[in-house]
């Protein structure tokens, strides 16, 4: 009855309109409140539509790679420019005149190509009477230019060029000092050909984000899971019997504060994450080639294994930079939540670009955009070229890994922890104002370095994305021989001299306002995580430790002339 009320209502408000006739004011009422709701639901649907993208283009994608990209390159500058003079400046421990000068011997005494294929470095033509100066140079251009880079998401092919031939320059020369940076020179090469050649425009339509240089990214990103996952598979046992993350989290170069406690994460979650590890890294990658839904799953479930690397433990940028190629996984409509939806802001003018090309109206092919194709196939058919060694190595039961097949860097192999130690050794620095170090009653003091382990009442620092190089190289000695390791006297020499350079690099200096230690040895401890609400942590204690042995015997500034006079390095208490 009421439904046939409502149908009758509804055809005489009909039939007035029809007839032009006035309606009743409860049907215009009711009319005026439909028409009302409707343009309101569409305002609502216009103001939701306004700036949606369409996938497929990656305007947006390369505002957030090169800012990306930046970023790390500020911060490798930035390292850079703290601890270049200390590890390789004029009285570093490893001093780079000394390396440019062995080098230019070993090919021939001249500085001409065969030096610049050995050691690619613009450090060759600068004057070397004050290398210190060189170095900081370098740095603090590099932080100006990534710095610009980082706030404007604006760059072009000179900015991107000069930058990775700046951290060349100082990768080059860095000796023992380096740690990832094959991985970000070549991520630094092939952001130089995200880029305009000269436009500073952060959306210049004459040149397009290429599909090709979206793909060299994500088949970096393929390269550095697979090489990370299959020297696991080949090489310590742990991985394939899931024990690994029993001892990762103790043992890892720089643990952080949440490395203690994920450390006492019950069996079964070590287990998972042993799992976990080997599906992100030799599965996941293969989801790239499955279609734009599925990339962005790989570029999803990639960025957030970084993440939780980041969060569990010290490893400098690597995870930082890992990300980075992971982010050419989305296109302009999955990363637009990333801009503001304001009138004239990116998103906006990325909308426009599509709509204009959607309706034809692109703007008329030039000769420059003609000869920016070519340049685009000609990188994928380097990256092709240079990539086939790096294959080879993948499939390669004897894969090798952090490894570069040509000077530049351009194409390498990847991997990390391919085995895990399972214990953790640390070498204290220990130094005492006793006239004879074998004295019973030779009060021996420690040096602390700035982040890792020594005092076992110190709690873990947490620097990432930051990176100690000298507390990092400290890692790897601590489980060879001084031998191995000569840096290691070398450091020795100079904390006897006092030496601030060396200084600079330790947290704590026990001889501070006082006289210079007369000794100084190198012992050699196993260090272990303290149980969380045990007896040791009741103490304050994050570790507990137990003598090894000695990992280099006693010396003195008169014991080590002839050690340093064998090897060309100065003197400590001459410079």
């Amino acid at each position: 009855m009421a439904a046939s009320c409502e149908s009758s209502e509804t055809s005489e408000s009909t039939l007035r309109r029809r007839r032009g006739e006035p309606q009743s004011s409860e049907a215009s009422s009711d009319d005026g409140n439909a028409e009302t709701t409707h343009e309101g639901d569409a305002s609502k649907y216009e103001k939701r539509h306004q700036f949606s993208l369409q996938p497929g283009t990656y305007w947006l994608t390369r505002v957030v790679l090169l800012r990306a990209i930046a970023f790390i390159y500020f911060v490798a500058f930035g390292v850079a420019y703290c601890q270049n003079r200390q590890l390789i400046g004029e009285r570093g421990l490893m001093p780079c005149k000394d390396y440019l000068r062995s080098v230019k011997r070993y090919v021939g005494g001249k500085i001409g190509l065969a030096a610049l294929a050995y050691t690619p470095s613009i450090l060759w033509f600068l004057d070397w009477e004050d290398m210190d100066t060189n170095l900081d140079g370098i740095a603090l251009v590099g932080l100006a230019l990534s710095g610009f880079v980082l706030l404007s998401g604006r760059a072009n092919m000179v900015i991107m060029a000069l930058l990775w031939i700046l951290y060349h320059s100082l990768v080059n020369v860095g000796q023992v000092f380096g740690c990832w940076e094959s991985q970000l020179l070549e991520t630094g090469f092939l952001a130089i050909f995200l880029c305009p050649f000269w436009s500073l425009a952060q959306l210049p339509q004459r040149c397009p984000p290429s599909l090709i240089s979206i793909w060299t990214f994500r088949w970096l990103i393929v390269r550095i899971m697979l090489g990370a996952g299959l020297i696991k598979i080949r090489g310590d046992r742990c991985w394939r019997d899931l024990t690994c993350m029993d001892y990762h989290y103790e043992t890892q170069p720089v643990p952080n504060p949440i490395s203690y406690y994920l450390h006492r994460s019950p069996w079964w979650f070590h287990r998972f994450e042993t799992l976990s590890n080997h599906f992100i890294e030799l599965v996941v990658p293969f989801l790239t080639f499955l279609g734009r839904r599925m990339c962005m799953v790989n570029g999803i479930l990639q960025i957030l294994f970084q993440v939780m690397l980041i969060v569990s433990g010290n490893l400098s940028f690597l995870n930082w930079l890992t990300i980075v190629p992971s982010l050419a996984c989305f296109d302009d409509a999955s990363l637009a939540f990333l801009f503001r939806r304001s009138e004239g802001g990116t998103r906006h003018m990325v909308q426009k670009i599509q709509e204009e090309e959607a309706s034809g109206q692109s703007p008329p092919r030039t000769k420059g955009m003609l000869i920016r194709r070519v340049l685009n196939v000609s990188l994928a058919v380097l990256i092709g070229y240079l990539s086939v060694p790096v294959v080879m190595n993948l499939l390669s039961p004897r894969q090798v890994m952090n490894t570069s097949f040509d000077p530049l860097r351009i194409v390498n192999t990847y991997g990390a922890f391919g085995s895990i130690t399972k214990e953790r050794t640390e070498v204290i620095l220990q130094g005492t104002l006793s006239a004879d170090p074998a004295a019973p009653g030779a009060v021996w003091e420690e040096y602390q370095f700035l982040c890792k382990p020594g005092n076992v009442k110190r709690r873990p620092c947490l620097i990432s994305p930051y990176h100690y190089r000298l507390d990092w190289l400290m890692w790897f000695a601590a489980f060879q021989t001084y031998e191995q390791n000569e840096w290691v006297i070398q450091i020795a020499g100079r904390l006897l001299a006092d030496d601030s350079a060396v200084l600079s690099l330790m947290d704590h200096n026990p001889f501070l306002g006082r006289e210079k230690p007369r000794w100084i040895r190198g012992e050699h401890y196993k260090y272990k995580f303290t149980v969380p609400g045990g007896p040791g942590a009741a103490q304050g204690k994050w570790w507990v430790r137990k003598r090894i042995g000695s990992y280099f015997p006693a010396v003195n500034l008169t014991s080590l002339r002839g050690y340093f006079q064998s090897r060309n390095w100065p003197h400590p208490d001459i410079q």
